[in-house]
């Protein structure tokens, strides 16, 4: 797989373009994370021309359409700060990004619960910055997360499993649309989507399944639409569980009594939240590649990231 192209706040990558001359550097996103992605650095601050160091900025106003100002003077530079980000993110169109790492709580880069103040100076964090705001709405499929959520180890493990699977699907546009190609690629992610919707399994195993009764850019547009949004929800222990059983099904005929009997509790232990996910799967793919199981061999849910990223060792 080529390099994955990630979209990130600079500060994250600990460039000293924060408003009193500091950075966020976040040692997982340049250490770990940053071995098998590479940045694409974006400061909209400094970027749109207001210098480092520089008064801090706040919104203000109506949660829904803030107003950018500066937090003592009282500058508004809303329109500034507009006109510059839809300049860049059409500039960014051309970096076929796979996703993108914002800054939490910040009026230009927060994605969300940032601090909004009313006319009498209490703020709320209900608000979304300015810049993030303009790249979601114009890449609205695009996996976006920000530090803070990339914290919590089953919103990373989601997150980074969405931008592997964006980076595969930008490969699988890039070659012949055909139904054929799609039936392939759907068939490697079927686990893959049935651990985080059922429902989102069944529409996309039937949108798949009537291929000839579209045309093929509308089968494409209206597939990466379920895709993304099937992917965008939380894949629960519950949901794991579902497809650990679905996989059992696949090699009930080659297990031993003794073997699905060590499977079944392990795959109980982790319902429980006795062990990790990684456990149950490491016994599966095991058995996997002892017996060389063709429809489970290519299944993407058994290695959605590279192994070194350790995610599944915390959900």
């Amino acid at each position: 797989m080529a390099s994955i192209k990630l979209g990130i706040s600079s500060c994250l990558l600990g460039e000293r373009v924060r408003w009193n001359g500091g950075h966020k550097l976040d040692r997982f996103l340049t250490d770990t994370l940053g071995r098998f992605v590479r940045y694409c650095p974006v400061c909209p601050e400094v970027e749109c021309g207001f210098g480092c160091p520089r008064e801090p900025l706040r919104l203000i106003g109506d949660p829904h359409a803030p107003r950018l100002v500066t937090s003592r003077t009282g500058q508004d530079y809303t329109e500034r700060m507009l006109r510059w980000a839809h300049r860049r993110v059409k500039e960014l169109q051309r970096e076929e990004l796979c996703g993108f790492i914002f800054k939490s709580k910040s009026p230009s880069s927060g994605m969300e619960r940032v601090r909004v103040y009313d006319a009498q100076g209490v703020a709320t964090p209900t608000g979304v910055g300015v810049f993030a705001r303009v790249f979601m709405d114009h890449f609205p499929l695009i996996p976006v997360a920000d530090d803070g959520r990339l914290h919590d180890p089953v919103l990373r493990e989601n997150f980074i499993e969405q931008v592997f699977v964006m980076k595969r699907w930008h490969e699988a546009l890039g070659r012949k649309h055909s139904r054929g190609n799609l039936v392939q690629f759907h068939t490697s992610h079927k686990l893959l989507i049935l651990s985080h919707s059922p429902q989102h399994h069944r529409i996309m195993g039937k949108l798949v399944a009537q291929a000839k009764a579209k045309p093929i850019s509308t089968l494409y547009d209206e597939y990466q639409q379920f895709l993304m949004e099937a992917l965008r929800l939380k894949a629960t222990p519950a949901k794991h569980c579902n497809v650990l059983q679905h996989i059992m099904g696949y090699l009930k005929k080659r297990l031993t009594s003794d073997s699905k009997q060590e499977l079944l509790e392990i795959i109980g232990d982790y319902r429980q939240g006795s062990i990790p996910l990684i456990v149950p799967i490491t016994l599966i793919n095991h058995s996997v590649r002892l017996y060389d199981e063709p429809y489970l061999t290519q299944q993407y849910y058994l290695h959605p990231h590279p192994l070194e990223l350790q995610l599944r060792n915390h959900v």
